[in-house]
């Protein structure tokens, strides 16, 4: 009776998750068991999270929703440790304060509200600022390398393969120079543009050539010419003079 009764609470939430999206949040039940659920927690503007990506994981028991939940997460973070229970109030470390009202949703945005918080519990980790924001730059790439994240969050691996594109994008960019795109040019400004590039390339083809010919030869053909220029007034006859 009491699986039963967690299974419809369960069924229950992830309809109302689905009609009402929470900002920041996403989670999902397990294919395989209704009662293990994988989250994912964008987080917070404003702190060392920003920009992260982080994947969990919520056990539930049999006799949810009258008992906690166990918490975890799977992403490292630098608040918490990794695929080891979370110490908070909503977790099945403190039955005592537990609420029966609680559900997923509130769940989690306990947890994300806990991960800016510097206090210490078990299942925490005290690491810098930077540390964070490093973590945090790099745990989308990391959670797409778990298959368990690219089957139950493709929205995610998306993202992750469209920032990778447009960083090859960035670098192919970075190496070759901007092409003109001629036909976005008026018609006579493309004619002048052609013109200056036939110029070019015939001038940078003259001096090509004008390197290539050699110093020896060119002078070799000077003097010949100048012997020819002379010669006529070799055979002059003085006498005449």
């Amino acid at each position: 009776m009491g699986e039963r009764a967690c299974v419809q609470r369960l069924q229950k939430e992830f309809r109302a998750m689905c009609k009402e999206p929470v900002p920041h949040i996403l989670a999902r039940p397990s294919h395989s068991d209704i009662r293990e659920w994988h989250y994912v927690l964008e987080g917070s503007e404003g702190t060392p999270f920003e920009g992260g990506v982080y994947h969990g994981k919520i056990k539930f028991p049999e006799e949810y929703p009258f008992k906690p939940p166990g918490i975890s997460m799977i992403t490292p973070n630098g608040r918490f440790a990794t695929n080891k229970k979370i110490c908070m109030s909503m977790s099945d470390f403190h039955p005592e304060t537990w609420n029966p009202m609680w559900s997923v949703s509130s769940i989690l945005n306990g947890l994300l509200s806990f991960m800016s918080d510097n206090a210490n519990t078990t299942g925490s980790v005290s690491t810098s600022s930077a540390e964070k924001k490093r973590l945090a730059q790099a745990s989308l790439a990391y959670n797409c390398k778990s298959a368990i994240f690219r089957k139950m969050f493709p929205e995610y691996v998306e993202k992750q393969l469209e920032r990778e594109r447009e960083s090859e994008q960035a670098a192919a960019e970075q190496k070759q120079m901007p092409i003109l795109d001629m036909s976005a040019l008026p018609e006579k400004m493309q004619q002048l543009v052609t013109t200056d590039r036939t110029q070019a390339e015939m001038k940078g083809r003259q001096h090509r050539s004008f390197q290539k010919f050699p110093l020896w030869l060119t002078a070799v053909v000077v003097a010949v010419f100048a012997s020819i220029m002379a010669l006529p007034l070799l055979t002059l006859d003085l006498t005449h003079f």
